[in-house]
């Protein structure tokens, strides 16, 4: 394929036309969208399947239906002209260039980033932080993100990543539990109703074992999907939990939950700040980045 084929790339109009009818399927609607006439928008999609040489919907009267080849083709080049919209945005109306857009797991934003931010606007007060909460993987350029915190491996396709530090849990009851029970040691932890992350079931053996006590017995151990849900319960005083330390730093300094036993274990889980790999670092996130990285380093000493 000939990329610079001026016949692979139609006019942006008849483009415009077809994606906004196929849409609002309807030629009337796309018009009104459009501020066009709805024969202007009906030629405009019949002169695109005309230089495509296939037809895009099916006609029934005035109604039109996308067929499989239009919504093939409508599927493909969204995508494209998304691009093209953002581009144009940015060129026409260039972004602040004090202004970050950060992606970020919902717990981590609100337990690690968020109360930190006082210490940003101290140290940057020109720095604008807009933080969205995201759980999938996405291309950060392409969407308009400055950079994503990422937990696990540093496989984010096409970015760089900045180590910030290893996820470590600790044991937590509620005080009413701790004294309850008078824990005082790891195998007092086997008498105590023992609470669980839904994605890991086994952390409370690993921890035994790291501790060299016996496992209890196939007792239940009641789950929750969110560390944040989990916390939630031990401080009502449903159990104990092995917590992650970032996300409960709040609630240990409040009391609501207490380390009876100073074991903390190190889990295979380390998070990242991504950001679009050979792209120019605009002085904006430079600084930002650097202010991170210093931040992440108090939760490795």
């Amino acid at each position: 394929m000939n990329d610079g084929d001026r016949r692979l790339l139609p006019p942006m109009a008849m483009l415009h036309s077809f994606e906004m009818a196929a849409r609002a399927g309807s030629i009337s609607r796309a018009a009104d969208a459009l501020s066009l006439t709805q024969s202007a928008v009906s030629r405009q999609i019949a002169n695109l399947e005309g230089w495509l040489g296939a037809t895009l919907f099916d006609r029934h009267g005035r109604r039109i239906v996308l067929n499989a080849r239009g919504r093939a083709y409508l599927e493909e080049i969204t995508p494209a002209l998304a691009t093209l919209r953002r581009a144009t945005a940015q060129l026409v109306n260039p972004p602040e260039n004090n202004v970050i857009a950060l992606a970020t797991l919902p717990s981590f934003g609100m337990r690690w980033l968020a109360p930190r931010l006082p210490r940003l606007t101290a140290r940057h007060a020109d720095l604008v932080v807009n933080i969205i909460a995201r759980v999938d993987m996405f291309d950060l350029a392409a969407q308009g993100f400055d950079a994503a915190i990422h937990v696990g491996r540093p496989d984010w396709p096409g970015a760089t990543h900045d180590f910030l530090f290893r996820e470590q849990v600790v044991p937590v009851v509620s005080p009413t539990i701790a004294a309850q029970y008078d824990i005082r040691a790891p195998e007092d932890f086997a008498r105590v109703p023992l609470l669980v992350q839904s994605e890991r079931r086994d952390a409370w053996g690993r921890w035994f074992a790291a501790a060299g006590v016996a496992e209890p017995g196939a007792a239940a151990q009641s789950s929750f999907s969110h560390f944040l849900m989990l916390a939630q319960a031990v401080s009502a005083g449903a159990g104990a939990a092995l917590l992650p330390t970032f996300l409960i730093e709040a609630e240990l300094a409040a009391g609501t939950l207490v380390i009876p036993v100073d074991r903390p274990m190190d889990e295979e889980r380390n998070y990242y700040l991504a950001f679009p790999g050979g792209a120019r670092m605009t002085p904006a996130f430079a600084r930002f980045r650097e202010w991170m990285l210093a931040e992440a380093r108090g939760e490795q000493g």
